[in-house]
């Protein structure tokens, strides 16, 4: 069985309001090309703005891969690298404080497709001049001032 492609995804969401309109953007690099997805909504979060932009990622993937995936999102680096969002999946999406996990929805839909693909997940400060973040910052915030 030969090598997975090698995949970089950079991902950003960004939110006017918190709830309000919002938007996603993803970056996916192989090699030398390049494809840029973005979308948004007229009412959601910044936190389903982030992860909506990660899950169109990876679901951009015609096959698995090896993943670098690099986000701002400390939300998404934690919940998914300390393990907190397979632990609220396994109870119920409740989490160890008794509360409802927000966004089960989603990361229901994040957790399949880690499973199919081998991701590394890359956190860098957002707005601190990384070019693919902020590239990806643009192509969010241009989607959501889509429903301003």
């Amino acid at each position: 069985m030969g090598a997975r492609p090698k995949v970089e995804i950079f991902t950003d969401g960004a939110c006017s309001g918190n709830p309000g309109p919002g938007g996603w953007g993803t970056v996916l690099r192989f090699g030398s090309a390049e494809k840029e997805l973005s979308g948004g909504e007229a009412e959601t979060t910044n936190n389903r703005m982030e992860l909506t932009a990660v899950i169109e990622g990876l679901k951009a993937l015609k096959m698995p891969c090896d993943v670098t995936l690099t986000t701002d999102s400390k939300y998404i680096a934690d919940s998914v690298l300390k393990g907190w969002a397979s632990a609220w999946k396994k109870n119920g999406w409740i989490k160890s404080d008794k509360k409802p996990a927000l966004n089960p929805d989603l990361w229901d839909e994040l957790l399949r497709l880690l499973e199919v693909h081998n991701v590394q997940i890359v956190w860098v400060k957002g707005h601190a001049g990384y070019p693919e973040n902020e590239r990806c910052d643009r192509l969010a915030v241009e989607q959501s001032k889509k429903f301003l």
